[in-house]
């Protein structure tokens, strides 16, 4: 058995040199009064020539001791001896810390795996919600409403739009050729309605009407010829889980706060959040509807997933558009070589995340005043916690430049985007209709607005 002594720090060579952090190199160890014997005559060992010297860690902090006894030629320790044993005490140190390191990340993936397992089961949709769904009638009715891209969700309660959600799955056969069982499709869609917060406009609504007009066009256009099954799977999954947890605020406020996430993901910070919060949910007990799919499938559906999520962030969007717009005019753009299908994903993202623009004007009017009091809301969150004026679309002061705003919005980033995707489908046309039409109707109540202005101040 292994013999273990145990003396207190400030006792002996090695305490000493624990203590000062000083190399002992002695010759005669009885000689030296720093010696203590009671460590022989506990071990039965004869010390002689000894060579201590600390251990320290990157900081300079001792770790602990090292020590040589007795060398082999019954010589005292020479400086080459030392020149050499400090490179062995360095070495301990690099081993000691790094042995402190793995412990600490073993334990904090230990704490890590924890708190995913609660996070997820809290995540997770309650039996009983998954078994409302599955017990749903068949609605041919609302299976109909969701090829229009003039759909408007105000016509379905909460329980209904995840009917919907579900029936998507089933339109594109994605259930079959995939091997989703139903109650694990169910549950999933439930999770994701689930985890989204109850902010004012990105919501599970958004998020549910982001994913039918996605529906509505690989079922109505062409662009569909472009995708592969698990292809417009992975589309329309990232439709769904696109804004999952916002918080209601934007990527900019999350940095001016210093947020946690802003700290984990210095770019696109809310988009990448929203693809981690999706694969948590997706790697969730009984929400694996990823579960069947092969090496390669799954492979390539998660490239598709994490790019459409993150092409969501609309400086992507601005990046990338001018080449997107280019490839469109030419007939003889491949649509199927990577980077371009890629660009083309990204760029009917941001087509559908912003498509209430291409609404019937009802339908339009409401959800811009949604989006608006969302960014109101932020905007007095900067006055309240900052003590700065907001830009122009949060600040609540100036609702009355909505319509102005929305033509600013229609104009810089909807117009060139439906009018590319009109160019390169036909088929899209309604959707650039729409926005057209809606452009119109803030025109008009911009028009009113300044004449009552110039009005009041004549008056």
């Amino acid at each position: 058995s292994r013999a273990e002594v145990r003396f207190p720090v400030n006792i002996g060579i090695t305490g000493h040199v624990a203590t000062t952090g000083q190399t002992l190199n002695i010759p005669d160890a009885y000689a030296d009064p720093r010696f203590d014997p009671d460590v022989d005559e506990t071990s039965g060992f004869k010390t002689k020539t000894v060579l201590c010297m600390p251990i320290h860690n990157s900081t300079g902090e001792i770790l602990g001791v090292v020590q040589l006894l007795n060398k082999m030629d019954n010589t005292p320790f020479n400086a080459n001896d030392e020149n050499l044993f400090q490179a062995f005490a360095i070495f301990c140190g690099m081993a000691i810390h790094n042995t402190s390191v793995y412990e600490d990340v073993q334990k904090a993936m230990a704490k890590q795996r924890v708190a995913f397992e609660i996070l997820s089961y809290h995540a997770t949709a309650s039996p009983e919600e998954t078994t409302k769904l599955m017990k749903m009638e068949d609605s041919p009715k609302i299976s109909r409403s969701l090829l229009d891209f003039g759909f408007d969700d105000d016509t379905l309660d909460e329980l209904s739009t995840c009917y919907a959600t579900l029936n998507m799955f089933y339109e594109l056969d994605l259930h079959s050729r995939f091997a989703i069982e139903k109650d694990v499709l169910c549950r999933w869609i439930m999770s994701v309605k689930k985890n989204y917060r109850q902010v004012t406009y990105h919501n599970w609504r958004h998020a549910f009407n982001v994913g039918q007009t996605m529906f509505a066009i690989i079922k109505n256009s062409a662009v569909r010829c472009y995708f592969s099954d698990i292809e417009r799977l992975a589309l329309l999954v990232a439709c769904l889980c696109h804004d999952l947890d916002h918080r209601g605020t934007s990527n900019s406020f999350q940095v001016k706060i210093d947020s946690p996430l802003a700290r984990l993901y210095s770019t696109s910070t809310m988009e990448h959040h929203h693809f981690d919060h999706c694969t948590m949910i997706l790697h969730s007990q009984g929400n694996e509807i990823f579960g069947g799919l092969t090496t390669n499938e799954y492979e390539a559906a998660y490239t598709m997933l994490e790019l459409c999520i993150l092409a969501t962030d609309l400086a992507l969007y601005f990046k990338n558009r001018n080449t997107f717009f280019e490839l469109t005019k030419s007939s003889t753009t491949d649509w199927h070589e990577k980077e371009n299908q890629h660009l083309l994903s990204a760029m009917m993202m941001t087509a559908c995340d912003v498509s209430a623009i291409s609404k019937p004007w009802a339908v339009q009017r409401r959800v811009a005043k949604l989006v608006s009091e969302e960014f109101f809301l932020q905007g007095d969150l900067e006055m309240e916690e900052f003590k700065e004026q907001p830009a122009a679309m949060m600040d609540r002061g100036k609702k009355d430049k909505l319509p102005e705003m929305q033509i600013g919005f229609i104009d810089g980033i909807c117009l060139p985007v439906y009018k590319a995707f009109a160019l390169l489908c036909p088929n899209m046309q309604p959707m650039l209709d729409g926005v057209l039409d809606n452009r119109r109707h803030w025109q008009e109540l911009a028009d009113t607005q300044k004449r009552k202005m110039q009005e009041n101040q004549r008056t």
